[in-house]
């Protein structure tokens, strides 16, 4: 087995997981998971953050 052969397998390898999780991911039973991260987005949305309270967020920092 030369190094083309290796190559060769893991072209096809890489293909294969593509394709898997393609259809793991686009299957029926997904869609409401999709729905529900589509409506994430506008979930809490309270309007637009003053200066103040983004200038806070960034004092504390990410770790809340």
């Amino acid at each position: 087995m030369d190094i083309n052969d290796i190559r060769s397998l893991v072209t096809l390898l890489s293909l294969a997981l593509f394709i898997g999780l393609m259809v793991w991911t686009w299957r029926p039973a997904q869609r409401a998971a999709h729905e529900a991260a589509a409506r994430l987005v506008f979930e809490g949305d309270d309007g637009p953050l003053s200066a103040a309270a983004v200038a806070e967020d960034h004092t504390r920092g990410s770790r809340a």
